[in-house]
């Protein structure tokens, strides 16, 4: 399943998923699905598993958040498909912003900086 969401096999993984299998399963180091598919550019696969109920601001291990991954990496279209879900820019240690400020990803930096409030 895991693996499933690191290659962006939407269709294995959404049929676990819908058959009953945990969307919010995660690796050996916290990472969830939604995690790992946020992290390696799966945009509609992450818009798919928060629709399952998918937790966008669970933290792995390390303290990072989805979001905190994806400015990492730079992946724009997946930080507008965690934003669109209600992911937290604040959430984690370092934060999504904290991260997209010092990698300089001014793009993804300027959708956190006008993302609505999270409320919780």
């Amino acid at each position: 399943m895991l693996e499933a969401a690191r290659s962006g096999d939407a269709d294995a993984l959404l049929s676990l998923v819908d058959q009953g299998a945990p969307v919010n399963l995660r690796d050996g180091g916290g990472n969830s699905a939604l995690m790992l598919a946020a992290y390696h550019g799966h945009a509609e696969l992450v818009r798919e598993l928060a629709a399952r109920g998918g937790d966008v601001d669970l933290t792995n291990d390390r303290g990072q958040s989805p979001l905190a991954g994806v400015a990492f990496k730079g992946t724009t279209d997946v930080a507008r498909a965690l934003l669109a879900a209600g992911a937290d820019p604040h959430r984690g240690a370092p934060s999504a912003l904290e991260t997209a400020q010092y990698f300089e990803r001014t793009e993804i930096l300027a959708l956190l900086e006008q993302a609505p409030p999270v409320e919780r």
